[in-house]
């Protein structure tokens, strides 16, 4: 069984405080993880107007979210102006590169397309696509070669974008194993690697369980190999980075302890063939613990 480690960059603070603490916690193990980071403004704070929507209010008690993000990341755009991220600590972001992880791109502005790219056209998602291409080029001096969408926040747009941008695989979605998306008139041919378990922000609080008891959950579902040989497990800066450090790296300390291959998820990509992956619909879906609609991988296509 392979684990791809899936670090996505949410935040200003994330990417200030959260990527190094992981960083220096996975190469004291020798292991090494993909970044994807969010390289626009950081507007945390408009964050707040999903207040309406179901469960985000049970999903921010449970989660303490201001302990995680602090009060300064949630006030970013509203009482604050948000700060540039890539433009303000690209040395961060090179620097985790030097390292030897695998970067890539989250987004642009991680509220901007978590808020609006499900319903947004072409035209709006491709502005906003190329300019986190853009950003991320300029801060590294080379193109991207993953995307995984804020908040698995997509449209079909998006598939056709990786496609022509040449990326060598994507994780914008939810599922159980690797496959070619379908969504719309749109069949693509960028590998999908979904994040197959859950994170610990959907576990954490949910009927009480504790963090430990969430680790203890993710490493149940592990237990046993699936049909891929590969589990995607998304963890997120501001969490893992932070507070729940410890408990993270317990989870990989057991991994690694059962004999599972801890990764990149572009050491996992090379490992597949396009050719020989199966083709799937990819729909707008609830998930347990986690607010709104995301993407989701659905039934086998011809």
């Amino acid at each position: 069984m392979r684990i791809a480690l899936k670090v996505d960059v949410d935040t200003y603070r994330g990417t200030q405080e959260g990527v190094p603490a992981l960083v220096n916690g996975l190469d004291a193990r020798g292991l090494k993880g993909s970044f994807y980071f969010s390289l626009g403004p950081d507007h945390t704070g408009w964050a707040l107007r999903r207040v309406f929507r179901p469960g985000f209010l049970k999903k921010v008690q449970r989660t303490s979210v201001v302990s995680h993000y602090g009060i300064r990341t949630l006030l970013y755009g509203t009482l604050l102006p948000g700060p540039h991220i890539a433009r303000k600590l690209g040395d961060v972001l090179r620097w985790t590169g030097s390292r030897g992880h695998e970067t890539g791109i989250h987004c642009y502005d991680h509220v901007y397309w978590q808020d609006n790219v499900a319903n947004r056209g072409p035209d709006w998602t491709t502005r906003q696509f190329l300019r986190a291409c853009d950003a991320y080029r300029a801060t590294f001096g080379l193109a991207a070669k993953a995307h995984c969408a804020a908040g698995w926040q997509l449209n079909p747009t998006l598939f056709a974008l990786e496609d022509a941008a040449g990326l060598d695989y994507a994780s914008d979605t939810r599922g159980t194993h690797p496959f070619l998306p379908v969504m719309g008139a749109v069949r693509a041919g960028c590998p999908q690697l979904p994040t197959t378990l859950p994170t610990l922000d959907e576990l954490v609080g949910l009927n009480g369980l504790t963090v430990d008891g969430a680790i203890d959950q993710i490493l149940d579902l592990t237990d046993h190999p699936n049909a891929a040989g590969l589990h995607v497990y998304t963890l997120h800066a501001e969490l893992e980075g932070q507070r729940f450090l410890a408990p993270f790296l317990r989870l990989v300390d057991t991994w690694r302890a059962r004999g599972f291959t801890v990764g990149t998820m572009g050491e996992a990509a090379a490992e597949l063939d396009p050719r020989s992956l199966p083709r799937h619909s990819v729909v707008m879906g609830e998930l347990e613990g986690r607010s709104g609609l995301l993407g989701l991988q659905a039934e086998a296509v011809a």
